[in-house]
Protein backbone atom coordinates (compact mmCIF):
# COMPACT_ATOMS: atom_id res chain seq x y z
CA UNK A 1 0.00 0.00 0.00
CA UNK A 2 1.45 3.75 -1.09
CA UNK A 3 1.95 5.31 2.03
CA UNK A 4 -0.12 8.93 2.67
CA UNK A 5 0.68 12.64 2.75
CA UNK A 6 0.60 12.24 6.19
CA UNK A 7 3.04 8.99 6.77
CA UNK A 8 5.71 10.92 4.36
CA UNK A 9 5.49 13.96 5.92
CA UNK A 10 5.81 12.08 9.90
CA UNK A 11 7.95 10.33 8.18
CA UNK A 12 10.29 12.54 6.73
CA UNK A 13 10.17 14.81 9.86
CA UNK A 14 11.45 12.53 12.13
CA UNK A 15 14.73 12.08 10.15
CA UNK A 16 15.04 15.89 9.54
CA UNK A 17 14.80 16.30 13.15
CA UNK A 18 17.39 13.23 13.83
CA UNK A 19 19.81 14.23 11.41
CA UNK A 20 19.08 18.31 13.17
CA UNK A 21 20.04 16.79 16.72
CA UNK A 22 22.92 14.36 15.22
CA UNK A 23 25.05 17.43 13.94
CA UNK A 24 23.84 19.41 17.65
CA UNK A 25 25.37 16.95 19.08
CA UNK A 26 28.74 16.52 17.05
CA UNK A 27 28.90 20.61 17.01
CA UNK A 28 27.80 21.52 19.91
CA UNK A 29 28.04 18.87 22.41
CA UNK A 30 24.33 19.03 23.43
CA UNK A 31 22.95 16.78 26.32
CA UNK A 32 19.57 17.45 25.02
CA UNK A 33 20.35 16.33 21.70
CA UNK A 34 22.31 13.28 23.21
CA UNK A 35 18.54 12.67 25.38
CA UNK A 36 16.52 13.20 22.52
CA UNK A 37 18.09 11.14 19.59
CA UNK A 38 17.53 7.60 21.00
CA UNK A 39 13.75 7.88 21.82
CA UNK A 40 13.35 9.98 18.24
CA UNK A 41 15.45 6.66 17.35
CA UNK A 42 12.86 3.96 18.44
CA UNK A 43 9.81 6.45 17.27
CA UNK A 44 11.50 5.94 13.60
CA UNK A 45 11.98 2.58 13.66
CA UNK A 46 8.44 1.77 14.64
CA UNK A 47 6.98 4.63 11.97
CA UNK A 48 9.37 2.94 9.27
CA UNK A 49 8.48 -0.92 10.54
CA UNK A 50 4.91 -0.27 9.90
CA UNK A 51 5.63 1.02 6.17
CA UNK A 52 7.80 -0.98 4.63
CA UNK A 53 7.65 -5.07 3.43
CA UNK A 54 8.52 -8.13 5.86
CA UNK A 55 11.78 -8.43 4.64
CA UNK A 56 12.58 -4.80 5.89
CA UNK A 57 10.77 -5.32 9.53
CA UNK A 58 11.92 -8.39 10.20
CA UNK A 59 15.02 -6.10 10.83
CA UNK A 60 13.37 -4.59 13.44
CA UNK A 61 12.00 -8.08 14.94
CA UNK A 62 15.25 -9.14 14.92
CA UNK A 63 17.01 -6.20 16.90
CA UNK A 64 14.11 -6.59 19.56
CA UNK A 65 14.85 -9.98 20.29
CA UNK A 66 18.61 -9.01 20.61
CA UNK A 67 17.61 -6.57 23.06
CA UNK A 68 15.43 -8.71 25.67
CA UNK A 69 18.18 -11.32 25.41
CA UNK A 70 20.87 -8.42 26.34
CA UNK A 71 18.66 -7.26 29.31
CA UNK A 72 18.40 -11.30 30.71
CA UNK A 73 22.64 -11.73 30.12
CA UNK A 74 23.60 -8.40 30.53
CA UNK A 75 24.48 -6.01 33.58
CA UNK A 76 25.32 -3.52 31.16
CA UNK A 77 22.25 -3.35 28.91
CA UNK A 78 20.92 -0.33 29.11
CA UNK A 79 24.56 1.94 28.18
CA UNK A 80 24.99 -0.88 25.41
CA UNK A 81 21.27 -0.64 24.14
CA UNK A 82 21.96 3.36 24.19
CA UNK A 83 25.04 3.03 22.21
CA UNK A 84 23.42 1.12 19.69
CA UNK A 85 20.68 3.35 19.31
CA UNK A 86 23.42 6.63 19.29
CA UNK A 87 25.03 4.28 16.06
CA UNK A 88 21.87 4.12 14.47
CA UNK A 89 20.86 7.96 14.92
CA UNK A 90 24.41 8.43 13.31
CA UNK A 91 23.89 6.06 10.22
CA UNK A 92 20.27 7.81 9.76
CA UNK A 93 21.63 10.91 9.70
CA UNK A 94 24.31 10.62 7.81
CA UNK A 95 22.15 8.73 4.96
CA UNK A 96 20.39 11.90 5.18
CA UNK A 97 23.14 14.08 4.71
CA UNK A 98 24.68 12.64 1.64
CA UNK A 99 21.08 12.47 -0.05
CA UNK A 100 20.73 15.61 0.22
CA UNK A 101 23.57 15.98 -2.71
CA UNK A 102 22.42 13.35 -4.52
CA UNK A 103 19.20 14.89 -4.60
CA UNK A 104 20.56 17.98 -6.14
CA UNK A 105 23.12 16.47 -8.26
CA UNK A 106 20.53 14.43 -10.00
CA UNK A 107 18.78 17.08 -11.52
CA UNK A 108 21.73 18.90 -12.81
CA UNK A 109 22.06 19.01 -16.85
CA UNK A 110 26.36 19.41 -15.87
CA UNK A 111 26.19 16.34 -14.24
CA UNK A 112 24.53 13.94 -16.67
CA UNK A 113 26.38 15.56 -19.11
CA UNK A 114 29.54 14.73 -17.74
CA UNK A 115 28.25 10.91 -16.97
CA UNK A 116 27.14 10.50 -20.78
CA UNK A 117 30.52 11.77 -21.68
CA UNK A 118 32.20 9.20 -19.70
CA UNK A 119 29.39 6.21 -20.81
CA UNK A 120 30.22 7.14 -24.74
CA UNK A 121 34.23 6.68 -24.51
CA UNK A 122 35.45 4.29 -26.67
CA UNK A 123 36.66 0.55 -25.90
CA UNK A 124 40.46 1.46 -25.38
CA UNK A 125 40.02 3.95 -22.55
CA UNK A 126 36.04 3.75 -21.64
CA UNK A 127 36.97 1.27 -18.52
CA UNK A 128 39.54 3.51 -17.43
CA UNK A 129 37.31 6.84 -17.81
CA UNK A 130 34.28 5.22 -16.22
CA UNK A 131 36.63 3.81 -13.42
CA UNK A 132 38.18 7.52 -12.42
CA UNK A 133 34.80 9.17 -13.49
CA UNK A 134 32.99 6.83 -11.76
CA UNK A 135 35.12 7.39 -8.45
CA UNK A 136 34.09 10.83 -8.61
CA UNK A 137 30.48 10.49 -9.02
CA UNK A 138 30.73 8.08 -6.02
CA UNK A 139 31.70 11.13 -3.60
CA UNK A 140 28.69 12.96 -4.75
CA UNK A 141 26.34 10.56 -5.62
CA UNK A 142 27.04 7.55 -3.01
CA UNK A 143 24.46 5.09 -4.41
CA UNK A 144 23.22 6.87 -6.92
CA UNK A 145 26.34 7.25 -8.73
CA UNK A 146 25.79 3.27 -9.52
CA UNK A 147 22.27 4.59 -10.74
CA UNK A 148 23.08 7.54 -12.94
CA UNK A 149 26.10 6.31 -14.93
CA UNK A 150 24.57 2.62 -14.77
CA UNK A 151 21.64 4.09 -16.98
CA UNK A 152 23.49 6.42 -18.65
CA UNK A 153 25.75 3.47 -19.86
CA UNK A 154 23.29 0.72 -20.80
CA UNK A 155 21.71 3.76 -22.33
CA UNK A 156 24.85 3.93 -24.83
CA UNK A 157 25.26 0.40 -24.87
CA UNK A 158 21.62 -0.43 -26.21
CA UNK A 159 22.35 2.66 -29.14
CA UNK A 160 24.67 -0.77 -30.63
CA UNK A 161 23.07 -2.90 -33.01
CA UNK A 162 24.99 -6.19 -32.80
CA UNK A 163 23.30 -8.26 -30.15
CA UNK A 164 27.45 -9.87 -28.71
CA UNK A 165 28.63 -6.35 -29.07
CA UNK A 166 25.56 -4.70 -26.97
CA UNK A 167 26.03 -8.01 -24.31
CA UNK A 168 29.69 -7.60 -23.50
CA UNK A 169 29.64 -3.69 -23.54
CA UNK A 170 27.35 -3.66 -21.65
CA UNK A 171 28.63 -5.83 -18.69
CA UNK A 172 32.53 -4.19 -19.11
CA UNK A 173 30.76 -0.86 -18.20
CA UNK A 174 28.52 -1.93 -15.76
CA UNK A 175 31.31 -3.47 -13.74
CA UNK A 176 33.52 -0.57 -14.45
CA UNK A 177 30.83 1.70 -12.27
CA UNK A 178 30.40 -1.12 -9.74
CA UNK A 179 34.06 -1.65 -8.87
CA UNK A 180 34.51 2.10 -9.02
CA UNK A 181 31.84 2.99 -6.52
CA UNK A 182 33.66 0.27 -4.44
CA UNK A 183 36.86 0.87 -4.81
CA UNK A 184 36.12 4.46 -3.55
CA UNK A 185 35.01 3.06 -0.14
CA UNK A 186 37.90 2.90 1.72
CA UNK A 187 39.25 6.81 1.28
CA UNK A 188 36.11 8.98 0.66
CA UNK A 189 34.97 10.94 3.84
CA UNK A 190 30.99 10.19 2.46
CA UNK A 191 31.65 6.61 2.45
CA UNK A 192 29.55 4.76 4.92
CA UNK A 193 32.93 1.85 5.27
CA UNK A 194 35.20 5.20 6.19
CA UNK A 195 32.83 6.65 8.53
CA UNK A 196 31.20 3.41 10.39
CA UNK A 197 34.99 2.05 10.67
CA UNK A 198 36.64 5.36 12.36
CA UNK A 199 33.72 5.35 14.85
CA UNK A 200 33.93 2.17 16.22
CA UNK A 201 38.00 1.82 15.98
CA UNK A 202 39.22 3.89 19.17
CA UNK A 203 41.93 6.24 17.87
CA UNK A 204 41.37 5.97 14.56
CA UNK A 205 40.67 9.01 12.28
CA UNK A 206 40.17 9.95 8.76
CA UNK A 207 43.27 12.33 8.09
CA UNK A 208 45.27 8.93 9.22
CA UNK A 209 43.73 6.66 7.09
CA UNK A 210 43.15 8.62 3.55
CA UNK A 211 46.47 8.00 2.34
CA UNK A 212 46.59 4.44 2.99
CA UNK A 213 43.05 3.99 1.86
CA UNK A 214 43.82 5.58 -1.64
CA UNK A 215 46.40 2.90 -1.71
CA UNK A 216 43.68 0.05 -1.05
CA UNK A 217 41.54 2.26 -3.88
CA UNK A 218 44.35 2.11 -6.52
CA UNK A 219 44.67 -1.50 -5.78
CA UNK A 220 41.76 -2.52 -6.35
CA UNK A 221 40.83 0.12 -9.34
CA UNK A 222 44.05 -1.03 -11.06
CA UNK A 223 43.79 -4.69 -10.52
CA UNK A 224 40.45 -4.44 -11.68
CA UNK A 225 41.22 -2.33 -15.39
CA UNK A 226 44.50 -5.01 -15.67
CA UNK A 227 41.61 -7.58 -15.67
CA UNK A 228 39.89 -6.30 -18.49
CA UNK A 229 42.36 -5.60 -20.42
CA UNK A 230 43.45 -8.97 -20.55
CA UNK A 231 40.60 -10.75 -20.75
CA UNK A 232 38.57 -8.64 -23.43
CA UNK A 233 35.87 -10.92 -24.95
CA UNK A 234 36.49 -12.57 -28.33
CA UNK A 235 33.81 -11.41 -30.61
CA UNK A 236 32.92 -13.32 -33.74
CA UNK A 237 33.17 -10.33 -35.95
CA UNK A 238 35.18 -7.11 -36.33
CA UNK A 239 33.83 -4.74 -34.26
CA UNK A 240 32.13 -1.81 -36.25
CA UNK A 241 33.40 1.99 -36.16
CA UNK A 242 32.71 3.84 -33.01
CA UNK A 243 31.20 7.45 -32.85
CA UNK A 244 32.95 10.41 -31.13
CA UNK A 245 31.92 11.51 -27.92
CA UNK A 246 29.70 13.97 -27.22
CA UNK A 247 31.76 17.11 -25.53
CA UNK A 248 35.27 17.12 -24.68
CA UNK A 249 36.65 16.39 -20.82
CA UNK A 250 35.90 20.18 -19.91
CA UNK A 251 32.54 18.56 -19.19
CA UNK A 252 34.29 16.99 -16.29
CA UNK A 253 35.22 20.44 -14.94
CA UNK A 254 31.96 21.39 -12.87
CA UNK A 255 32.31 18.20 -11.07
CA UNK A 256 35.95 18.59 -10.30
CA UNK A 257 34.99 21.90 -9.27
CA UNK A 258 32.36 20.70 -6.72
CA UNK A 259 34.56 17.76 -5.29
CA UNK A 260 37.25 20.58 -4.99
CA UNK A 261 35.33 22.61 -2.82
CA UNK A 262 34.17 19.29 -0.85
CA UNK A 263 37.39 18.22 -0.11
CA UNK A 264 39.01 21.46 0.78
CA UNK A 265 36.00 22.25 2.82
CA UNK A 266 36.71 19.21 5.09
CA UNK A 267 40.37 19.81 5.58
CA UNK A 268 39.56 23.47 5.97
CA UNK A 269 37.32 22.79 8.80
CA UNK A 270 39.21 19.92 10.39
CA UNK A 271 42.31 21.99 10.67
CA UNK A 272 39.98 24.57 12.00
CA UNK A 273 37.84 22.71 14.51
CA UNK A 274 39.27 19.53 15.05
CA UNK A 275 36.15 17.84 14.61
CA UNK A 276 36.06 14.29 13.59
CA UNK A 277 35.36 14.53 9.75
CA UNK A 278 32.32 12.44 9.90
CA UNK A 279 30.74 15.10 11.98
CA UNK A 280 31.99 17.21 9.47
CA UNK A 281 30.19 15.67 6.77
CA UNK A 282 26.94 16.28 8.36
CA UNK A 283 27.08 19.73 8.08
CA UNK A 284 29.07 20.22 5.37
CA UNK A 285 27.33 17.94 2.47
CA UNK A 286 23.73 19.32 3.35
CA UNK A 287 25.26 23.10 3.52
CA UNK A 288 26.97 22.86 -0.40
CA UNK A 289 23.73 21.00 -1.35
CA UNK A 290 21.87 24.05 -0.21
CA UNK A 291 24.27 26.17 -2.05
CA UNK A 292 23.87 24.37 -5.27
CA UNK A 293 20.26 24.13 -5.09
CA UNK A 294 20.20 27.75 -4.87
CA UNK A 295 22.11 28.02 -7.90
CA UNK A 296 19.60 25.95 -9.88
CA UNK A 297 16.45 27.39 -8.59
CA UNK A 298 17.73 31.18 -9.09
CA UNK A 299 15.60 33.02 -11.47
CA UNK A 300 13.46 29.93 -12.91
CA UNK A 301 11.03 31.42 -15.60
CA UNK A 302 9.98 27.51 -16.65
CA UNK A 303 7.58 27.04 -13.98
CA UNK A 304 10.14 24.20 -12.40
CA UNK A 305 9.49 24.25 -8.67
CA UNK A 306 11.65 26.64 -6.33
CA UNK A 307 13.97 26.32 -3.65
CA UNK A 308 11.48 25.81 -0.83
CA UNK A 309 9.25 23.55 -2.71
CA UNK A 310 12.37 21.55 -3.22
CA UNK A 311 13.47 21.28 0.03
CA UNK A 312 9.91 20.34 1.15
CA UNK A 313 9.93 17.88 -1.73
CA UNK A 314 13.46 16.14 -0.48
CA UNK A 315 12.57 16.30 3.09
CA UNK A 316 8.93 15.10 2.73
CA UNK A 317 8.82 12.84 -0.85
CA UNK A 318 12.12 11.80 -1.79
CA UNK A 319 13.59 11.33 2.00
CA UNK A 320 10.54 8.82 2.84
CA UNK A 321 11.35 6.95 -0.15
CA UNK A 322 14.33 5.73 1.28
CA UNK A 323 12.02 4.33 4.50
CA UNK A 324 13.35 0.50 3.44
CA UNK A 325 16.87 1.77 2.81
CA UNK A 326 16.87 3.55 5.78
CA UNK A 327 15.78 1.00 8.60
CA UNK A 328 17.66 -2.00 7.14
CA UNK A 329 20.92 0.53 7.83
CA UNK A 330 19.87 1.81 11.04
CA UNK A 331 18.52 -1.92 12.42
CA UNK A 332 22.07 -2.97 10.69
CA UNK A 333 23.70 -0.84 13.31
CA UNK A 334 21.60 -1.32 16.18
CA UNK A 335 22.50 -5.07 16.02
CA UNK A 336 25.85 -5.24 15.52
CA UNK A 337 26.06 -3.52 18.69
CA UNK A 338 23.52 -5.34 20.87
CA UNK A 339 25.26 -8.60 19.24
CA UNK A 340 28.83 -8.09 20.30
CA UNK A 341 28.23 -8.03 23.74
CA UNK A 342 26.31 -11.56 23.26
CA UNK A 343 28.68 -13.69 21.27
CA UNK A 344 32.02 -12.54 22.67
CA UNK A 345 31.20 -14.94 25.99
CA UNK A 346 29.62 -17.76 22.90
CA UNK A 347 34.06 -17.17 21.65
CA UNK A 348 35.28 -17.56 24.95
CA UNK A 349 32.94 -20.18 26.11
CA UNK A 350 34.82 -21.77 22.69
CA UNK A 351 38.01 -20.87 23.63
CA UNK A 352 38.89 -18.75 20.86
CA UNK A 353 41.46 -15.90 22.27
CA UNK A 354 42.01 -12.95 19.32
CA UNK A 355 45.16 -11.57 21.10
CA UNK A 356 46.51 -14.88 20.81
CA UNK A 357 46.18 -14.63 16.86
CA UNK A 358 48.85 -13.42 15.23
CA UNK A 359 48.12 -9.30 14.11
CA UNK A 360 48.96 -10.02 10.70
CA UNK A 361 47.05 -12.58 10.06
CA UNK A 362 43.89 -11.59 12.33
CA UNK A 363 44.05 -8.20 9.62
CA UNK A 364 44.13 -9.89 6.86
CA UNK A 365 41.30 -12.29 7.64
CA UNK A 366 38.81 -9.48 7.92
CA UNK A 367 39.12 -8.77 3.96
CA UNK A 368 37.73 -12.76 3.64
CA UNK A 369 35.57 -12.66 6.24
CA UNK A 370 33.54 -9.41 5.63
CA UNK A 371 32.73 -10.75 2.04
CA UNK A 372 32.18 -13.92 3.41
CA UNK A 373 29.43 -12.77 5.56
CA UNK A 374 27.94 -10.54 2.79
CA UNK A 375 27.10 -14.05 1.36
CA UNK A 376 24.84 -15.24 4.10
CA UNK A 377 22.96 -11.99 4.08
CA UNK A 378 24.72 -9.85 6.68
CA UNK A 379 25.07 -6.11 5.49
CA UNK A 380 28.70 -5.12 5.71
CA UNK A 381 27.35 -2.69 8.23
CA UNK A 382 25.99 -5.25 10.82
CA UNK A 383 29.20 -7.45 9.91
CA UNK A 384 31.27 -4.29 10.60
CA UNK A 385 29.77 -3.06 14.05
CA UNK A 386 28.96 -6.58 15.38
CA UNK A 387 33.07 -7.44 14.36
CA UNK A 388 35.12 -4.18 15.70
CA UNK A 389 33.76 -4.50 19.34
CA UNK A 390 35.56 -7.92 19.47
CA UNK A 391 38.55 -6.81 17.94
CA UNK A 392 41.68 -5.76 21.01
CA UNK A 393 42.72 -2.82 21.10
CA UNK A 394 45.56 -1.95 18.57
CA UNK A 395 48.26 -1.22 21.00
CA UNK A 396 47.94 -5.03 22.13
CA UNK A 397 47.91 -6.19 18.73
CA UNK A 398 51.22 -4.25 18.06
CA UNK A 399 49.89 -2.01 15.31
CA UNK A 400 48.20 1.17 14.73
CA UNK A 401 44.35 1.70 14.34
CA UNK A 402 44.63 2.74 10.87
CA UNK A 403 46.13 -0.32 10.40
CA UNK A 404 42.81 -1.92 11.34
CA UNK A 405 40.73 0.66 9.19
CA UNK A 406 42.95 -0.49 5.96
CA UNK A 407 41.52 -3.94 6.76
CA UNK A 408 38.10 -3.47 7.43
CA UNK A 409 37.69 -0.52 4.75
CA UNK A 410 38.75 -3.50 2.32
CA UNK A 411 36.51 -6.12 3.45
CA UNK A 412 33.69 -4.09 2.87
CA UNK A 413 34.90 -2.91 -0.37
CA UNK A 414 34.86 -6.44 -1.64
CA UNK A 415 31.40 -7.10 -0.23
CA UNK A 416 30.42 -4.41 -2.07
CA UNK A 417 31.43 -6.10 -5.29
CA UNK A 418 30.62 -9.58 -4.38
CA UNK A 419 27.25 -9.89 -1.79
CA UNK A 420 23.89 -10.09 -3.43
CA UNK A 421 22.55 -8.43 -0.59
CA UNK A 422 24.12 -5.00 -1.33
CA UNK A 423 22.53 -2.09 -3.23
CA UNK A 424 25.62 -2.49 -5.45
CA UNK A 425 25.36 -5.91 -6.74
CA UNK A 426 21.51 -5.29 -6.90
CA UNK A 427 21.50 -2.18 -8.94
CA UNK A 428 24.19 -3.31 -11.22
CA UNK A 429 22.24 -6.72 -11.24
CA UNK A 430 18.93 -4.97 -12.51
CA UNK A 431 20.66 -2.52 -15.09
CA UNK A 432 22.44 -6.01 -16.50
CA UNK A 433 19.42 -7.83 -16.52
CA UNK A 434 20.70 -10.79 -14.03
CA UNK A 435 20.79 -11.74 -10.71
CA UNK A 436 22.68 -10.15 -8.24
CA UNK A 437 24.21 -13.25 -7.00
CA UNK A 438 25.35 -13.58 -10.80
CA UNK A 439 26.86 -9.94 -10.62
CA UNK A 440 28.28 -11.05 -7.27
CA UNK A 441 29.81 -14.59 -8.02
CA UNK A 442 30.32 -15.13 -11.94
CA UNK A 443 30.47 -11.37 -13.01
CA UNK A 444 33.11 -10.72 -9.92
CA UNK A 445 33.82 -13.89 -8.69
CA UNK A 446 37.83 -13.94 -10.55
CA UNK A 447 38.08 -10.18 -9.54
CA UNK A 448 37.49 -10.83 -6.12
CA UNK A 449 39.60 -13.56 -5.47
CA UNK A 450 42.31 -11.90 -7.60
CA UNK A 451 42.32 -8.61 -5.17
CA UNK A 452 41.62 -10.48 -2.07
CA UNK A 453 44.79 -11.72 -2.36
CA UNK A 454 46.62 -8.52 -3.44
CA UNK A 455 45.03 -6.53 -0.59
CA UNK A 456 45.71 -9.66 2.50
CA UNK A 457 48.75 -8.91 1.26
CA UNK A 458 48.86 -4.81 1.42
CA UNK A 459 47.43 -5.35 5.16
CA UNK A 460 50.06 -7.36 6.04
CA UNK A 461 52.52 -4.99 4.66
CA UNK A 462 50.75 -1.64 6.30
CA UNK A 463 50.60 -3.56 9.88
CA UNK A 464 54.33 -4.68 9.55
CA UNK A 465 55.59 -0.96 8.00
CA UNK A 466 53.17 0.97 10.76
CA UNK A 467 53.82 -1.58 13.96
CA UNK A 468 53.73 -0.25 17.62
CA UNK A 469 57.27 -1.66 19.13
CA UNK A 470 57.06 -3.63 21.77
Amino acid sequence: MKPSAASNTLTGGLLVAITGLEILSVWASSDMADTLLPWLVILTTLVLALQVRAGRYLFAIVALGLSAALIATNADWADTMRRGLMTAAFITAFFTALATLRSVAETSPAIRASGRFLAQQPPGRRYLALTLGGQMFALLLNYGSIALLGSLATSSANEEKDPEIRRHRTRRMLLAIQRAFTSALPWSPLSFAVAISVALIPGASWALAVVPGLVTSFLMAGTGWVLDATFKPTLSAPPPTRQTPEGTWALMLPLALLLAILVSSIVLLYTATGIRVVGLVLLIVPTIAAGWLALQTRRKTDGSPGFGRRLSTYAFVELPAYRGEIILLMMAGYIGTVGAPLLKPVLEGLGLDLTAIPAPLLLASFVWLIPLAGQIGMNPILAVTLLAPLIPEAADLGVTPTAIIVAITSGWALSGVTSPFTATTLLIGSFGRVSAQHVGLRWNGAYALVTAVILSGWVVLYASLSSIPS
